[in-house]
Order: C-alpha cells, then sequence, then structure tokens
C-alpha cells in the first residue's frame, strides 16, 4: 500500500510518519525539488518537526505524479488558505476514484467554506464521494513522539470511513468514525478561534476558574454556528469537538494558544507569528466565521472580539474583561 501526504507541514510530516512506522510506503511530497532534497538528506522535517527522524519508508518527493502514482490514498495537510492551489496542482494525477483526506483545519478565508467544500470544487466530480476529513485533539509533536492519540474520520459513506480507519489505525493512534462531515471539520476549524482567546486568558493571568468558564462559552459557540450549518450537537462534545477543544486551548504546544498569549502580553500578531515561522490558522478563520456568523444571524460575542483583537486593535484585556468581567 502507498499513501501520499501532499504538505510538508508538522501535521502532515506526523500523518507520514505514522503510517510509515505502521509499514505503509508514504511519499511526502513538498512544493520543490529543493525542499524534498533537504529533507531527503535530513531524514527529518528539520524547520518544523526536529528531532523525529523519518521511518524507513517514508520519502519526501518534489514530483507530484511521483507522488501520486499508485497511491491508495491521499491526505491534504496543507495551510487552509493554500488548499485551493494546491488541490488544482495534483488534480490532473488523480486519473481515478481515491479516498481523498483533508487533514486541514480551518476555513478559506475569501469564501467562509470548509475544507471539503473546496477540494470537492476544484476536482471533477467523480471524485467527489470519495472525500472526507480528519480531525481531532491532535498535537503533532506528542503523536509523532509516539504518544497515544485519538481522532475521528468522518465521510457521508460509512464504507469510505471504515476503509481509512483501517489504514490509519495503530494502537498509539486510534481512528474512529462519523457520518457528521459538517460537525467534525468545524469543530477542528472554530476551536483555534476559541484557543486564541484562552492564550489570551492565560497570557493576562485570570486563573483557571476563569479559563475554564470561557472554554465553556466557546464550545457553545462552536455548536450554534455548527447546528445552524445543519452539523449534529452530538458532534461538538466528542473528540472533534470538546477534546480538540481542550487540546488546543491547554497546550502550549498549539500555535493558536500561543499567539493569543502573545497578543495579551503587548506583542503584535506580526511579531508572534514571525517568531513562530508557521501559519495559524485561527486568524484567518476568524474572519471567515465573523462572515458565515453574519450571513446566518448566529451571535458569537467571543469570535467577534478575537476578529477586533485581530483586525480592528482592541486591546486583549478588554475583550477579555467584556466577555468574563473584571
Amino acid at each position: 500500500m502507498k499513501v501520499a501526504i501532499i504538505g510538508t507541514t508538522a501535521w502532515g510530516t506526523t500523518l507520514g510518519i505514522v503510517l510509515a512506522r505502521r509499514g505503509i510506503d508514504v511519499a511526502l511530497w513538498a512544493r520543490t525539488e529543493e525542499e524534498a532534497e533537504v529533507l531527503g538528506r535530513a531524514r527529518e522535517n528539520t524547520a518544523r518537526l526536529p528531532g523525529i527522524p523519518f521511518p524507513e519508508r517514508l520519502w519526501p518527493t518534489g514530483s507530484v505524479k511521483e507522488a501520486l502514482d499508485g497511491v491508495s490514498l491521499v491526505i491534504l495537510a496543507v495551510p487552509s488558505q493554500s488548499m485551493r492551489q494546491n488541490v488544482r496542482q495534483i488534480k490532473e494525477c488523480l486519473s481515478r476514484p481515491i479516498p481523498i483526506l483533508s487533514a486541514s483545519k480551518g476555513l478559506e478565508v475569501a469564501t467562509a467554506k470548509r475544507m471539503t467544500q473546496v477540494i470537492a470544487e476544484e476536482l471533477d466530480p467523480l471524485h467527489r464521494s470519495s472525500i472526507c476529513v480528519l480531525s481531532g485533539p491532535n498535537l503533532s509533536r506528542e503523536i509523532a513522539c509516539g504518544l497515544p492519540a485519538s481522532t475521528v474520520v468522518a465521510a457521508g459513506d460509512a464504507h469510505l470511513a471504515q476503509r481509512i480507519q483501517g489504514i490509519m489505525n495503530s494502537p498509539t493512534f486510534r481512528v474512529y468514525t462519523s457520518d457528521d462531515v459538517i460537525g467534525v471539520e468545524l469543530g477542528g476549524a472554530l476551536k483555534n478561534i476559541i484557543a486564541l482567546g484562552a492564550g489570551m486568558v492565560d497570557g493576562l493571568g485570570y486563573g483557571n476558574n476563569a479559563k475554564a468558564a470561557y472554554m465553556a462559552q466557546g464550545l457553545t459557540e462552536i455548536a450554534s454556528l455548527g447546528v445552524a450549518l445543519a452539523a449534529k450537537p452530538l458532534t461538538f462534545l466528542g473528540l472533534a469537538g470538546l477534546g480538540d477543544l481542550l487540546a488546543t486551548c491547554s497546550s502550549r504546544l498549539s500555535r493558536n494558544h500561543t499567539l493569543g498569549e502573545g497578543l495579551a502580553q503587548g506583542r503584535s500578531v506580526e511579531e508572534v507569528m514571525a517568531s513562530m515561522g508557521s501559519v495559524v490558522e485561527g486568524v484567518t478563520t476568524t474572519a471567515a466565521t465573523m462572515k458565515l456568523a453574519r450571513e446566518l444571524g448566529v451571535k458569537m460575542p467571543i469570535t467577534e472580539r478575537i476578529y477586533r483583537v485581530l483586525f480592528e486593535g482592541l486591546d486583549p484585556a478588554r475583550a477579555m474583561a467584556e466577555l468574563l468581567g473584571g
């Protein structure tokens, strides 16, 4: 069996490592031949996942054709704002229907669409029934280090979800299935907004009581928008909802939490993001979510204030005081 990972992000690299450790051949597609050569020589992703060596069965390539030749599964693990561009680059090499798994947690800012919607728009209709999503409380470094974790694969076709579960499931990376693509996808994207605020709460030193109240309010907000978009309410109480929210709001491995904490300490968005050297999905997802909330008439007080902090210069302390008091 062969799997293609599109994207040398920390999460894409981690999924490649997990699969290769299971004895599956994994092609990790890099944007350029030069990047592929660097990864191949180092046998690790020193920029995004340093210290975690590539298993023997994982190899980087700069060739789309080589990456996709004979694959049984394609995993798209790219930043949400470049998803459409990446799908356009690979679609000519997809000559037959195979499972296409989105592992990106975000919304396209220009359209406010979910990643599975973006993928479906760009691919030939014959592929659309094969598109599914992976999401859950998945901090990449912990998983790459072999620590136990769980995730969810959601697909409209139960057999498709079970097929991918069989490919990816392992003793330390448990994969569960769902038929709620919308709910699983929204849970993964919207929790990044809440994590930005959780970082602010920690950066301001508000304590665990305030943070717990904030996170509970955040979960309600995620579910409100999700239900308005036809997601199943119970999805948000599972791994892809509450589970992901807890992990992302509590861990300093979370880029969104790190950004929020930095903002609370008086640093700018640009300064914190430059210091991390990676994409923070919550920023663009906040803008896209505000667009959705306004169109649907859903009240989202946390998202509104995070938006004002990010894009209108609202002081994080004032934003959190308005939400939590103090």
